[in-house]
């Protein structure tokens, strides 16, 4: 069968390409390979992916890739990413698989909101001179404080639920092993650490020699079972129980086995080389009542000692499904946002289903306010955070945290090449093949991921200062900071936002 699907992309070569074969040698995907009869390096381009691994390597910077020109005849309807997937289909009979986030153009709330400043009246704060203050406690917090006398002293006497401390409000995002390799797991949960925050697991379990970092690890539960364990639930500071994901709402997951080796093979509790397939439903989770039970159930393994968290994506009527969670005992409620990010999912399903994380994190903190129950629980919103900036809004919207899965493999070297799924990652992220991983140096990734935490964090600070506040705290859902710019009514109710000049 002839296919009539072009080469997105051109790899170009200059006259300062010396032969070194560096780059045949880093591309992951077949797409160059050298003839030593011609000394000739040949590009295969229908096999780029535009991961960059070979511009990057270069020593002579002789490789530059380009969008192939070739022009579709112009349809304002049928555009040419449309016309490339019939065809595709046409020829495979299967769907379309992506990693990473949605790429499509739906609109970005997080653009259109800006912060009010702070001016005479009430002054801003200098976070440089001053005391500023991100530190953040996640789990249930009491409806009154008491207060009794002591020795001549007021004590409090209330007795405190299980408290998660984050120095920072930021968390890294679920991303499981074998969807990732285990040098990403090693810098996530080392930059963990030395940023006092929490990494997520995934549902894929707990690598053995992570378990020193327990208590910055949230260790999650899904529809699979995978490495859950007495000794699993316990290692971590909080367990979450995965209900769904914003990339790919109300289907479940699936690790091809080609992916499954004798590490994962060992932490997922499966046999080697076999499918790791996540049913869409929990099998015992069928209403919120069953769902009451699991977190029962988790607390009594691990003593009460730990948070459990819930989390699911962000849909139409998020409000009162996050209302039902609280009601089960749920410590926190995670929502995860349509453009949440993916190591596989049907492309039709991740450009089509879910709602923005904005919307849906505006709409649970209302009601739980109104229900009069925003303190039983925390709320950690992910899905899209691309900077400092999202971080602050989304907790001006009523977030106690957030999640990030694509900014943080974007600061350890992803292009967003949407290839995670292939396994063939050329820069050692998304795959489990030996040679591949090792390009991916765990000091590194550790480095690079603090660090972004830390120049976020000091960005943060400097936008609460200029909003006059000295604490994350009073930013939490204090929406009167946020001004929405190009909105309709209906989006500003929903978000409850004051448009720009009120």
């Amino acid at each position: 069968m002839i296919s009539y699907i072009p080469e997105q992309f051109k790899v170009n070569f200059s006259d300062k390409c010396i032969k070194c074969l560096a780059c045949v040698k880093q591309c992951s995907f077949g797409a160059l390979s050298y003839d030593e009869e011609d000394n000739t390096i040949y590009s295969t381009d229908k096999n780029c992916v535009a991961c960059h691994r070979c511009v990057t390597l270069c020593p002579t910077k002789a490789i530059s890739i380009t969008k192939n020109p070739l022009a579709y005849r112009h349809n304002n309807y049928w555009k040419p990413e449309t016309v490339e997937n019939i065809y595709k289909q046409a020829e495979t009979g299967g769907i379309l698989l992506t990693g990473s986030g949605n790429d499509q153009e739906w609109p970005s709330y997080f653009d259109r909101l800006l912060f009010d400043a702070s001016q005479v009246t009430n002054p801003s704060i200098d976070p440089i001179r001053e005391p500023m203050e991100l530190r953040t406690y996640l789990g249930e917090k009491p409806s009154e404080l008491k207060v009794t006398r002591k020795d001549g002293k007021l004590v409090i006497s209330t007795k405190y639920k299980p408290q998660v401390k984050l120095e920072t409000p930021i968390m890294f995002g679920a991303m499981s092993l074998g969807a990732v390799s285990l040098n990403l797991h090693r810098g996530l949960a080392r930059a963990s650490k030395e940023a006092g925050t929490l990494w997520n697991t995934g549902e894929g379990g707990l690598h053995e020699e992570l378990y020193e970092f327990g208590d910055n690890t949230t260790v999650q539960v899904a529809s699979g079972r995978y490495g859950v364990n007495h000794r699993y639930l316990n290692a971590g500071r909080v367990v979450e129980i995965k209900i769904g994901q914003g990339a790919k709402p109300g289907i479940g997951g699936h690790l091809p086995g080609e992916k499954i080796n004798e590490d994962i093979s060992r932490t997922r509790m499966i046999p080697k080389g076999t499918d790791a397939l996540s049913p869409a439903p929990h099998h015992d989770i069928y209403s919120i009542e069953d769902l009451a039970q699991l977190v029962y159930a988790l607390k009594e393994a691990t003593h009460y000692k730990k948070l459990v968290s819930v989390k699911i994506a962000a849909v139409h009527n998020v409000a009162a499904i996050a209302s039902g969670i609280a009601r089960a005992g749920a410590d926190i409620v995670t929502i995860d946002g349509f453009r949440g990010g993916t190591g596989a999912t049907p492309t039709i399903i991740r450009n089509h289903i879910g709602i923005p994380i904005e919307l849906a994190i505006a709409a649970v903190d209302d009601r739980l306010r109104r229900e009069g129950i925003r303190n039983t629980v925390s709320l950690v919103a992910s899905g899209g955070i691309r900077n400092s900036a999202d971080v602050a809004k989304a907790i001006a919207l009523g977030a106690d945290a957030v999640y990030i899965g694509t900014a943080a493999l974007l600061s350890v070297g992803c292009t967003l090449c949407q290839k995670c799924y292939t396994g063939k990652c050329a820069w050692g992220i998304t795959t489990t093949n030996p040679e591949l991983v090792k390009r991916l140096n765990p000091e590194i990734a550790y480095r690079r991921l603090y660090n972004l935490l830390r120049g976020w964090s000091i960005e943060i600070k400097e936008m609460i200062g200029a909003m006059g506040l000295n604490a994350i705290e009073s930013l939490r859902g204090n929406r009167l900071k946020l001004r929405g710019v190009g909105l309709s009514d209906t989006e500003l109710e929903i978000l409850g936002v004051k448009p720009a000049g009120r």
